[in-house]
Order: C-alpha cells, then sequence, then structure tokens
C-alpha cells in the first residue's frame, strides 16, 4: 500500500515557508522596510478581524488573534514582520481595549500576569514560526541542489547511453551491408530497427514534452516512430502509414514494448499483407479505454490464412516476440482478418 501524500494544510505551511518576502522586493524595496510593512499589513488584518468579531460577539477575547497574525508575517516575511505585528497589536490591544482603557496600567496584579502571558506566547509564536520557515528554506535549498545534480547526471547519462545507442545501431547497419540482400541482412535490418525503436523511447524519457519524470510522451513518441518507419521501410506514398494517439505518458519500460510491438506489426504488414500490391494503408491507433489503454494495428491487405492466423503473422521470431512484448506492455493481443485486411488490437491494463 502506497503511503498517502502530504495533508493540504502541510503543502499549504510548506510553500507558505518557502515565500520570502524581502528576497522577491529587493533590491527595489530595502529587505528591512518590506518586512516592517508586512508586519503592520498582517496587523491591520487582524485589527479588522477584531473588529467583525466584536461586532457580532461584543466583548470578543482581545488577543487571539495576535497569534496568527504574527506567524503568518513571520511566514512571509521573517522575524522581523512577525515582532512587528505582535508588539503593535499587543501594545494596541494594552492601551485601547485591555482594562484599564486608554492607559498602560493594569487593574489587578492577575492582569499584569495575564498580559505578561500574552506577551511571552507571542514570543515563542514568533520564534517557532521562523524556525520553521528557516528548515523549510534549508530544505528547499537542499532540494534544489539535489536537482540540479540530477539534472547533470541525467544529462550525461542521456549522452552517454545516446552514444552506446548509436555504436550500436552504426554496427548493425555496417553488417548489414557486409551481408548483403539474404536472410542474414533482413535480420540485421529487423534488429537495427529495433533498436532504433529502443532509442527514440529513450530519447521521450528525457525529452518527454508533457510527460513527468520517468515517463514518456507516448503521443511524440509514436508518431516519431511511424515516421521513423516510413522512411526505413521506403513507403514513400505507395503505402500509407498513419499514426494516432491519444495524450498519454507511460513509464519508460512499458513505452519500450508498446514501440517494439508497433515496429514488428507494421514491419510484417509491410512485408506480408500487400502482396500483389503497389499500395496500401496502415494505421496505428493508441487511445485511452478507461481503465487502461488500446493499441490498434490495422491493414487494408489481402488478410492472413486461417493456418497463418492461428500461429501468428509468420509463426516464427516475429509472433514470437509480439507476444514477449505484449507481456511485458501487461497487455493481451487479439488479431482478426479477413480478405480486405488484418487488425491486431493491444488491451493494455492501467
Amino acid at each position: 500500500m502506497t503511503s498517502p501524500g502530504p495533508l493540504p494544510l502541510n503543502r499549504f505551511m510548506g510553500r507558505l515557508g518557502e515565500l520570502d518576502l524581502p528576497d522577491r522586493l529587493a533590491p527595489t524595496i530595502p529587505r528591512w522596510a518590506t518586512s516592517i510593512g508586512a508586519g503592520l499589513l498582517a496587523t491591520a488584518c487582524a485589527a479588522m478581524a477584531r473588529f467583525v468579531m466584536d461586532a457580532i460577539v461584543p466583548g470578543a477575547a482581545v488577543f487571539p488573534l495576535i497569534f496568527p497574525a504574527a506567524m503568518i508575517a513571520t511566514l512571509f516575511a521573517r522575524w522581523q514582520a512577525g515582532a512587528t505585528s505582535a508588539a503593535v497589536s499587543i501594545a494596541y490591544g494594552w492601551y485601547y481595549l485591555y482594562p484599564i482603557r486608554n492607559s498602560f496600567r493594569f487593574e489587578t496584579p492577575a492582569a499584569a500576569v495575564s498580559m505578561g502571558s500574552v506577551i511571552v506566547a507571542a514570543i515563542l509564536t514568533v520564534l517557532l514560526a521562523e524556525m520553521f520557515r528557516r528548515s523549510v528554506r534549508r530544505a528547499t535549498a537542499e532540494r534544489d541542489r539535489e536537482v540540479a545534480e540530477r539534472d547533470l547526471f541525467l544529462e550525461e547519462f542521456d549522452h552517454r547511453v545516446k552514444n552506446n545507442f548509436t555504436l550500436v545501431a552504426s554496427l548493425l547497419d555496417m553488417q548489414r551491408r557486409r551481408a548483403g540482400d539474404g536472410e542474414t541482412a533482413q535480420a540485421l535490418g529487423a534488429a537495427l530497427s529495433r533498436v532504433e525503436s529502443i532509442a527514440r523511447a529513450h530519447r521521450y524519457l528525457y525529452r518527454g514534452g508533457n510527460a513527468s519524470p520517468g515517463a514518456v510522451d507516448m503521443a511524440a513518441y509514436l508518431h516519431e516512430l511511424c515516421s521513423a518507419l516510413s522512411d526505413a521501410l521506403f513507403l514513400r506514398g505507395a503505402i500509407a502509414l498513419d499514426c494516432y494517439s491519444d495524450p498519454a505518458a507511460l513509464p519508460r519500460d512499458r513505452a519500450v514494448s508498446i514501440g517494439l510491438i508497433v515496429n514488428e506489426l507494421v514491419t510484417n504488414a509491410v512485408k506480408h499483407a500487400f502482396a500483389g500490391r503497389d499500395h496500401g494503408h496502415i494505421s496505428v491507433r493508441f487511445e485511452e479505454t478507461p481503465p487502461g489503454w488500446t493499441l490498434m494495428v490495422g491493414d487494408d491487405g489481402v488478410g492472413m490464412p486461417a493456418a497463418t492466423l492461428a500461429k501468428g503473422r509468420d509463426g516464427g521470431l516475429g509472433h514470437r516476440l509480439i507476444d514477449a512484448f505484449v507481456r511485458q506492455a501487461q497487455g493481451k493481443v487479439a488479431t482478426t482478418s479477413t480478405p480486405t485486411g488484418t487488425n491486431v488490437t493491444v488491451k493494455l491494463e492501467a
């Protein structure tokens, strides 16, 4: 079971603690001026709230709003703002609202003790709020440092992996050219296509548009994959390859498996679906079908014989690879074929 996320109040307090008005407004406004201004503003808001409360409940407690005002002023603009708010609020309440009114004298010794308690509580409120603010600032600085280090590491990792993919693809292409036009060349070409498909998923893992970290933007990935397949298979308009994808971001491993499924199915369709024809249409669609997704690859070719359909498109390595990729993608595959075309549907779990 996953642990629950932070409570809304905790998130709010964390963001509040990250906000430092004196730093944000400096050097346009001196930091000390921002702190004092924020303290006075918090005091004014507390006074207005006090007047509203007094109109609703006459004779309500004089000092309760001092503490939230001082705390908020501290979180927004440092301890100087909280101290300003607390000092002005206490002085105002003491002189104008606390018996004896319009005087700083106390009616009884107990009143003096009560006022002392209010002052101590206000000081503690400001101190605790300032400690919280500083701890949040330290945590934020540490987080920013870790993010910067992670980004630097990912950039270096991305560069190295990209070079490795390029090296492997170059070696496969070199061997394919040396092998001529036989079965070995075809096998090496298929391996090269699979490596390039994985490389594209890797690229979108780190350059994934709107995808979250660690995820692949499926729409961008599949569109580029289909474009690359169209070029690699020399379709050049004779066989149209259309691609559509709903907006989706999937984990890298699943995205790689889906890309490899598309790679195998499109390649097989080009090889087998249009025998005796020089034109045709292949469509690739990736749609959200709650609670999961559906991948559909179809063509308007000649269809598959029943015997071939029973054991897969080619009955060999391609079929076994597709089954393996579907399992890795956490899906189930179904194939339908008629004399007017073949459709392969992969249902993916959420």
